[in-house]
């Protein structure tokens, strides 16, 4: 997997104000229209769909909320690390504070899957995820998520 694939620069977003899981979806349906070119309304009602399923806060202040979409051409990621955690019902029930949205094609199963699986296996790094949350800048969030990946390779 490699991250600088999935991310670019305007896909990641430091000290992200938001109140409420409720508020997450439609700001992330903005961004991906804003950076990706995709239609708002369906990537936050295709995140929400896929939320209904089940949380994809997988613990430790951390969510990995995903959704494969009709326009997309490959996996595409957005990075928000939030200003103050909040409630995820993640699986250990602590509020998350870093999420990591993967969108990715509808025919990506295996594209799909692989980029989940590394994505969890990044952030499940305790010391990657705390210089996450200590990033003060867009541009200091993004430089981190792919040295992690670089060092994660080495």
């Amino acid at each position: 997997m490699n991250l600088s694939s999935l991310l670019y620069p305007a896909t990641v977003r430091a000290h992200v104000q938001l109140d409420s899981k409720k508020a997450l979806f439609p700001l992330v349906g903005d961004l991906a229209a804003r950076s990706l070119g995709l239609d708002a309304g369906e990537v936050s009602e295709a995140l929400l769909e896929r939320e209904r399923l089940g949380s994809t806060g997988f613990g430790r202040g951390i969510a990995l909320p995903h959704a494969k979409m009709a326009d997309l051409t490959g996996v595409r990621g957005l990075f928000l690390q939030l200003a103050r955690p909040i409630d995820f019902q993640a699986v250990d029930g602590l509020p998350v504070d870093l999420l990591f949205v993967l969108l990715s094609p509808l025919d990506a199963g295996a594209d799909h899957l692989k980029a989940l699986a590394g994505v969890s296996r990044m952030l499940r790094n305790d010391s990657i995820a705390e210089r996450l949350r200590g990033a003060k800048s867009d541009e200091a969030l993004y430089a981190m998520l792919v040295d992690a990946e670089a060092r994660d390779a080495a």
